[in-house]
């Protein structure tokens, strides 16, 4: 075991894609297994772990907006499926041998508790794992920009954000072969040169409020401990 984290407290941002593994849609048991097992991993360590995961595995508010729901009704069935999510997650995790909470910003208190900021505080600071699903529980708000509200809210030291590319490209790696990944950028690069690191709520809340992002692949096998060492792994954004 390494000697001492780099972190004390972060907000790990997962995708609901992470979950998919090779089906395709929905929830793989053994991608959801292999993640929460990275992240006991490091809960063991004594690493405080708040989690916000995404929804797009079963849907994306902005894509079934596009398609003709309404957006308001569009962004709350995007939230429904984060909570599918953390569920999902929470249950691995619990398999682990992680203690954990599901809080969720919209109230459905038979199967979650509401997000109150002191509460999941008090829960990160007496060692449990908590997972935030609702996004920030209002519509045209990106569970993105709610990693960032709620990283903010439990005064984490860094937004770790999970991802399947090793950091961010100076251009579309999927477009030109040659793309460059950039170590480190500040806010600012990122807003002016449009790249798809969080959208660009999420960046300007952490840039106003100086919180750090990271961004590494998710895909390779120890890279979360290795980011939380201290390691230099993936993308760093920060002024």
């Amino acid at each position: 075991m390494m000697s001492e984290p780099a972190f004390q407290r972060v907000l790990l941002k997962l995708s609901g894609e992470a979950l998919i593994g090779t089906q395709g849609f929905g929830v793989a048991p053994e991608a959801v297994a292999r993640i929460a097992s990275e992240i006991h991993e490091v809960h063991e360590w004594g690493v405080q772990v708040a989690i916000v995961v995404g929804g797009g595995n079963f849907i994306r508010g902005v894509a079934a907006s596009a398609n003709g729901f309404d957006r308001v009704v569009a962004d709350h069935m995007g939230m429904l499926a984060t909570v599918i999510n953390a569920l999902a997650l929470q249950d691995a995790l619990e398999k682990a041998g992680s203690d954990t909470r599901v809080i969720t910003a919209i109230e459905m208190r038979e199967i979650a508790e509401p997000f109150i900021r002191r509460r999941v505080i008090r829960h990160l600071e007496k060692g449990r794992l908590v997972i935030l699903a609702g996004g920030t529980g209002s519509p045209y708000f990106s569970t993105d920009t709610a990693a960032a509200l709620r990283g903010m809210e439990v005064k984490a030291d860094v937004i770790l954000k999970a991802t399947k590319v090793d950091g961010v490209y100076d251009r579309d790696p999927r477009v030109s072969p040659d793309a460059e990944m950039v170590p480190r950028i500040t806010y600012l690069d990122v807003l002016s040169k449009g790249l798809a690191v969080m959208d660009t709520t999420a960046i300007s809340l952490c840039m106003d409020n100086s919180l750090p992002i990271i961004i590494f692949n998710l895909n390779v096998p120890g890279n979360l401990k290795r980011v939380i060492s201290g390691e230099k792994v993936g993308s760093l954004v920060a002024r």
